[in-house]
C-alpha cells in the first residue's frame, strides 16, 4: 500500500514537472512572438512611472491642476520620444554611411594592424574579414533603426491610455484581490518597484550623460568625425550593465581606426575611453546608486543573457528593471522567497518596505 502511495506521489510530481516545463516553453514562445508589443508596453510602463512622479511633484508644489499636468506630460513624452527616435535613426545612418565610405581605407590599413600576429594568423584574419559583409550588416542595422519610429508611436499610445486609466487603478486592484488589506499590500509592492526603478533610471541617465560627454570631448580633441554619434551610442549602451560600457568602448575604438587608419591614435583614444568608463563605472556610478538595487552581479549577467536571448538588445536594456520588479515581488511571496534570496546581493532580499509610499502619486498608493 505504501509502495502504491509512493508511486502515486512520484507520478504526480512528474506530471507537475512536465506541466511546468510546458508552461515555461509556452511562455517563452509568447515572449518571443509578441516581443514588439511587450517591449513597447514595458517601455510605456517605465515612462508612465517616471512621469507620474513628475506630475505629482508639479501638481503638489506648483498647484497646477492634475489634468493639465498630465496633458502637458503626455505631450512632452510624445515630442521627446519622436525626437529621440529621429535622432537615433539619423545618427545610425550617419555612422553607417561614413563607415562604408571609409571601409576601403580601413581595409588598406588592416595589414599594418595585424602584422604582429605573424603571417599565418594574419592571413586567416584577413580571410575571415574578407568573408564578413560589413557593408550589408551596416545597411541592415540602419533598416532596424527605422523600426524605432513605429515603436515610439505604440509607446505613446500605451502611455496615453495608462494616464486615462490611472484613476481606476486602486479600485481595480481592490476588486481583483477582494480584500482591502491585500489590495493595499499590492499597491505598496507596485509603489516600491516604481520607486526603485525610477531612481535607478534617473541615476543611470545622469551617469550615462557624463560618460557620453567625456567621450564626445575625446573625439573632438582627436579631431575625429562622428563625435556626436559615438557620444549618443555611448549614452545608450551605458544603460546595459557591465557589458554596455565594454561594447561602447570597443565600437568607439573600431570607428577611430576606420576613420583615421592610424593605430597609434586608435590606441590612445581607446585607452582614454576605457579610463573614462572605468572611473565613472567604478566610482561615480556605485556612489550615486548606493544600496538602491542590492542585486546580485551574477544575477544581473544571467538576466542580461536571458532577456537578450528573448528580446535582443531592447531586452538587455530592460533586464535590470525587470530583475528589480521580480526580486521585490518574490520577496513578498513565501514560496518564491528563495528566488529573491538568489537575486539579492548579500542573500538579503529587499522587499521595498523601507520606501516612502507618501512620495508616490495618490492614485497608486491610496
Amino acid at each position: 500500500m505504501d509502495h502504491q502511495s509512493g508511486d502515486a506521489v512520484l507520478r504526480e510530481r512528474l506530471q507537475t514537472g512536465f506541466l511546468g516545463i510546458i508552461a515555461f516553453a509556452l511562455l517563452l514562445f509568447m515572449l518571443v512572438q509578441a516581443r514588439f508589443i511587450l517591449i513597447s508596453l514595458a517601455i510605456a510602463i517605465i515612462l508612465f512611472s517616471l512621469t507620474s512622479d513628475a506630475i505629482f511633484a508639479i501638481s503638489s508644489r506648483l498647484r497646477v491642476p492634475n489634468w493639465l499636468a498630465t496633458t502637458l506630460a503626455l505631450i512632452a513624452i510624445a515630442l521627446g520620444l519622436l525626437w529621440v527616435s529621429t535622432t537615433i535613426v539619423t545618427q545610425v545612418n550617419e555612422v553607417v554611411f561614413t563607415a562604408i565610405a571609409y571601409a576601403e581605407q580601413a581595409q588598406a590599413a588592416l595589414p599594418t594592424l595585424t602584422e604582429w600576429l605573424g603571417p599565418d594568423a594574419q592571413e586567416r584574419m584577413m580571410t575571415a574579414l574578407a568573408n564578413f559583409n560589413i557593408t550589408g550588416w551596416m545597411r541592415s542595422l540602419a533598416g532596424q533603426a527605422s523600426g524605432v519610429l513605429s515603436g515610439s508611436v505604440l509607446v505613446i499610445l500605451f502611455v496615453g491610455f495608462m494616464f486615462a486609466e490611472q484613476v481606476w487603478f486602486p479600485a481595480k486592484i481592490e476588486r481583483l484581490t477582494g480584500d482591502p488589506a491585500q489590495a493595499a499590500q499590492v499597491r505598496r509592492i507596485i509603489s516600491s518597484i516604481m520607486h526603485r526603478v525610477n531612481r535607478y533610471l534617473v541615476v543611470k541617465t545622469g551617469v550615462s550623460a557624463v560618460t557620453a560627454s567625456a567621450v564626445w570631448v575625446i573625439f573632438r580633441l582627436a579631431g575625429l568625425e562622428l563625435a556626436g554619434a559615438v557620444a549618443l551610442m555611448t549614452f545608450i549602451l551605458n544603460f546595459i550593465p557591465s557589458v554596455g560600457s565594454i561594447v561602447a568602448t570597443a565600437i568607439a575604438a573600431i570607428l577611430v581606426f576606420v576613420l583615421s587608419g592610424d593605430t597609434t591614435l586608435t590606441l590612445l583614444v581607446g585607452i582614454a575611453c576605457t579610463l573614462v568608463q572605468f572611473v565613472i563605472g567604478n566610482v561615480l556610478d556605485p556612489m550615486l546608486l548606493g544600496q538602491t538595487l542590492r542585486l546580485s552581479s551574477f544575477g544581473i549577467i544571467l538576466s542580461l543573457a536571458f532577456w537578450g536571448a528573448v528580446w535582443g538588445v531592447p531586452g538587455m536594456f530592460l533586464a535590470v528593471p525587470i530583475m528589480v520588479a521580480l526580486m521585490i515581488v518574490c520577496a513578498h511571496i513565501p514560496w518564491l522567497r528563495p528566488v529573491a534570496v538568489l537575486l539579492s546581493r548579500e542573500g538579503l532580499p529587499d522587499d521595498g518596505s523601507g520606501d516612502d509610499e507618501q512620495a508616490r502619486p495618490p492614485s497608486l498608493v491610496a
